[in-house]
């Protein structure tokens, strides 16, 4: 628990990922679509650990700021989804949730390198502290393009909470103020569960796992 009395520091410090560590790797539980998955490398336990305790961390850094206000949720669609909800209600201050959609995937495991704008929010966000939910950085390209288009709107903040961290490089990185809240940094490889997907498959997993080559890469040379 952080005490009433935790800096800005503290909350830089505490935002940070929980590095994934190779011991709780684990078999796939009974349960659908199995068969597709490698291994699980963080258990639905771990992560309704994190998501708690990352919520604990927002509330601690926006109780000063959203006084007169509510603090402003914009979800990423689809793969956020799931993360967004338990977080939310782990935040203990008042929240306006909003979605905003950008593709860079489609239906492959590979990045196309361009960003498309799918949905926008309905909310004016101008003057409000905002926090992107974000569910993995991978290239950081969608993301990057997220953040250029909500930031000439003028919010008085714009940060970003992140379920997964894949440690790639890339220019918002520079910026360590706007990544602030992250849950944990893993392997680069191709994951599922808890709201990612592959083809809009595997969504519902409670875990986050490691998919099989083989399933995408059969499923791309058909």
């Amino acid at each position: 628990m952080m005490s009433d009395s935790a800096t800005d520091a503290d909350v830089m410090r505490l935002g940070q990922p929980v590095v994934a560590d190779p011991a709780w790797v684990e078999a796939a539980p009974p349960g659908v679509e199995r068969e597709d998955i490698a291994r699980v490398i963080i258990s639905a336990e771990r992560i309704a650990t994190r998501v708690r305790a990352l919520g604990e961390i927002i509330t601690r850094a926006y109780a000063p700021l959203v006084v007169d206000s509510r603090l402003a949720l914009v979800i990423t669609l689809r793969g956020a989804a799931v993360f967004a909800a338990d977080l939310a209600r782990a935040i203990n201050l008042p929240v306006e949730l909003d979605f905003i959609s950008a593709a860079s995937y489609g239906d492959s495991a590979m990045t196309s390198g361009s960003v498309r704008l799918l949905k926008d929010l309905e909310t004016n966000i101008e003057g409000r502290h905002v926090l992107i939910i974000e569910d993995i950085l991978d290239s950081g390209l969608t993301l990057e393009k997220l953040v250029e288009t909500l930031e000439v709107r003028n919010p008085a903040s714009l940060r970003v909470c992140a379920l997964l961290d894949k440690g790639k490089p890339f220019p918002l990185r520079t910026y360590p103020q706007a990544l602030a809240f992250t849950g944990f940094l893993i392997p680069d490889e191709f994951v599922v569960g808890y709201g990612l997907d592959y083809a809009q498959r595997y969504r519902n997993l409670p875990y986050v796992g490691i998919l099989k080559p083989d399933v995408y890469m059969r499923a791309e040379s058909e």
